[in-house]
Order: structure tokens, then sequence, then C-alpha cells
């Protein structure tokens, strides 16, 4: 069995046109997945709703009469979770926005170094998306990846020493604030620079497909998520692999963090037409717009962006307006955002929006929240007590996983390994 662009290629679609542009029969609808409300409109949208362009394959209608966005639009109309969902969600919610909190008192006293970028405010599109994942699903994250980390499951103290630089960090710590990386919970790594982890996303889908394709391994029906924001959709590596990942239908999300700002530059004034989620329909996938500090509409649009890559029809590219609270990282004093932008988000904060929810509809109390609370704020202590108290990585760990040697850097002439002579390293920085 060959595994070939022409085979795995989609069918030519329709877009924006009522005349095929195939033989096919039309494969597209478009319905009003979700409008906004004019009260709480986003500063830096223009526009009135948002739309799903989906361009999968129709499925059978139960009623011949009713339209099949009529359908869709009914079942996401009212969007309920259980309680053990919601508080799964707040619980979530609130261990991403303290562990950020916490980070940046341990920046601030000496703790960590290096750019440090902080996620407060974006909680309602890593939760939206990563809970609803399987373990074996694979994350791809960016410099701002520690909440992404913790809610594909890596251990708080795990990330903490990470971000402390310390031996027990999930990088030994080698990594730091922007790499963190997982092989246990295919955490595939965030990534300094923006663009570079998309590739990587879309070989991790090609795996999972080529596994299941031309393997035959039946258990093969991984999803990969790519995260990425506003800023890198004007990259090349973003248009290269959204049509790889178009002509081969291959199991991804494109999930883009659109929080409006790349560092200081307005999303509005770098991009010629800022509606990302159009380029979706552009290489024949679904785009989607969604209101990224609704982790309930988030989770609607991740649940069946997830669902339809496992069961193979392709990628898709969902754009979340979002908005960060701080600044671009903690070395930004943030000074470039207008302060009526800025109170205008923390006035639509995902975490409390969720928890008036919660309340609203019967699904927790008071207490419960509170106790969620006191339970996040008991293992942030404790992470960062582990992390205090971890060791430095060694110095014979300096060259490793940098050749393919892995001791380091390869048998000096008396038959040991270079790396453990203790003058190898003299004259390098203290790890």
């Amino acid at each position: 069995m060959s595994f070939t662009a022409t085979k795995f290629a989609p069918s030519p679609l329709p877009l924006n046109s009522t005349t095929p542009r195939s033989n096919d029969k039309p494969l597209s609808f478009s319905f009003d997945h979700f409008k906004t409300n004019p009260s709480s409109s986003f500063l830096g949208s223009n526009r009135k709703l948002l739309r799903f362009t989906a361009l999968a394959k129709p499925r059978a209608q139960t009623r011949a009469s009713t339209p099949v966005a009529d359908v869709l639009l009914q079942q996401t109309s009212n969007l309920l979770i259980t309680k053990e969902e919601g508080l799964e969600l707040y619980e979530d919610m609130i261990l991403g926005r303290f562990f950020e909190d916490k980070c940046a008192e341990m920046y601030y006293r000496g703790k960590m170094f290096g750019f440090v970028h902080l996620y407060n405010g974006q909680e309602a599109v890593s939760t939206g998306f990563i809970k609803l994942l399987k373990k074996e699903d694979y994350v791809v994250s960016t410099y701002r990846d520690h909440v992404h980390a913790l809610s594909k499951g890596v251990p708080s103290r795990a990330v903490m020493s990470e971000l402390f630089g310390k031996a027990t960090g999930c990088c030994r710590g080698q990594g730091g604030s922007m790499h963190m990386f997982s092989k246990e919970h295919n955490m595939l790594g965030g990534f300094a620079f923006i663009g570079e982890g998309i590739p990587v996303a879309t070989g991790a889908a090609f795996s999972s497909k080529y596994r299941k394709e031309v393997l035959n391994e039946a258990d093969a029906d991984q999803v990969t998520l790519a995260f990425f924001g506003d800023g890198t959709c004007n990259n090349g590596q973003f248009y290269e692999c959204l049509n790889m990942a178009a002509l081969w239908k291959l199991p991804i999300v494109f999930v883009v963090e659109n929080n409006l700002w790349a560092i200081g530059m307005s999303h509005l004034r770098a991009t010629s037409d800022p509606q990302i989620w159009k380029k979706g329909p552009a290489f024949g996938m679904p785009g989607i717009h969604v209101d990224g500090m609704d982790v309930l509409k988030v989770r609607e649009v991740a649940k069946e962006a997830i669902e339809r890559a496992r069961r193979g029809e392709g990628p898709t590219l969902v754009e979340c307006e979002t908005y960060r609270f701080r600044g671009h990282s903690l070395a930004d004093p943030d000074e470039l955002r207008d302060p009526a932008e800025k109170e205008h988000y923390a006035g639509r904060d995902p975490i409390t929006a969720l928890k008036q929810y919660l309340f609203e509809n019967n699904l927790a109390s008071e207490q419960e929240l509170k106790a969620i609370e006191k339970k996040i704020d008991e293992i942030l202590d404790d992470a960062v007590e582990f992390a205090d108290n971890s060791p430095l990585p060694p110095r014979s760990q300096l060259l490793e996983n940098v050749f393919a040697d892995p001791k380091g850097f390869g048998i000096g002439p008396d038959g040991r390994y270079r790396c453990e002579d203790p003058k190898f390293t003299e004259g390098t920085a203290q790890v």
C-alpha cells in the first residue's frame, strides 16, 4: 500500500460558490455557529458574527425538510456540561491561572531566569481543547507553554522544576520556560521561535496517519493539536503546513490563540485580512472563529474539530479570539496596549464567566469552588518547595543530547568519555 499525496488528497471543493469546481457534488455548507453579544463585542474585532465554514462531507439528514445548518445550530445553542465536567474545567483553569501567578512571584524573587511568558487570560483555550484529548494525543505549543503542559497532564512539580532550571524538571533543567517537553504525556514541546512548532505538529499528525493507513496499526488514531499565535499566521511554515495537512487529510487541529498582539504589534496593523479563520477554507479545510474567552464555546468547537480529525475527515483551523492579561513576557512593561482595552478584557475573564455559569445552572457551590482553589494552592506550594530543594543538573549533563553519543562529546585518547573529565568544561558557564 503506497502512501502518496494523490491517495489522500481531498476532492476539489467549491469555495464561496454554488458551482462546484469539479464533477463531485457540492461539499460545503455554512452556518452562523455563534453570534456575539453586541454589549461584549471584541475590541480587536470588526466582525458581526462567528462563522463556521465547514468543508466536510455532508452527513445523511434524519429529516429531509430540516437544513443541516439548522440541525447543527440547535445542537450547539445550549452548551450544557455535567457537574463533573464543570468542576474539571474550573480546576484546570484555576491551576493554569494560579500557576502563572506563582511563576511571576518566583521570577521577581530571582528563582527563574531568562524570558518567561505567562498565559493569564487565555485559559479557556488550553482547557477547552486539551481536556478533550486522550493521553495518546499530541500537543505542540509555543513559548507560552506552561499551561498547555499542565492541561496535558505534566505534573506541576515537573513544570515548576523546569522553570527553576533543576534536574527534576520535565527536561532535566535544560529547556526552561519556553521548551516544556514530556514524552510520557505526548507533550512535544514549546518552541521559542514562532511557527517552528507547526511543522513538528504536522509531522506528528503524518506519523499517526502513516501508522494507521500504511502500517495498519488499529490503535493509531491520535489527534494532534498545534497551538500558535496571531503573529505566526503571516509566516511561511503556517501556509505550507496548512497545505500539506489538507492535501493528506491529516488528523490535526490548528489552534490560533489570537490575543490581538504579537509582542507590541497590533494584529489589525500587521495583517492584510485580520480574519485568520478564512485561511482554512482557502486550503480546503473548515475555518472557525470562536470566542476564546468562553471555555464552553471553545470546548464545543474543539469537540467537533477533534472528533472529525479522529474520524479521518482531515484538519481544521480554529481561530480563538482571546486576550493576555499580562505583558508579552515578565520583562515587558506592557505600555503599548490601551488601558481601556485591557480593562475591557479584564471584565471578560474566562474563569469568572465559567464560575458564573456553574452557579446559574446549579452545577457547583461556592464551597466546592473554594475547595478547588485551596487544593491548587497546596499543589503549587508543594511544587515550589520541590523545585527549590531539587538539585541543579550535573556539569556532565551540559553536553548530553547534543551529539549522537549519549554521553556527550565522544571518547578521549584515554578511552574515557570526555565529558567526565572535570577539566573538559572549564571556561564554560556554570550550570
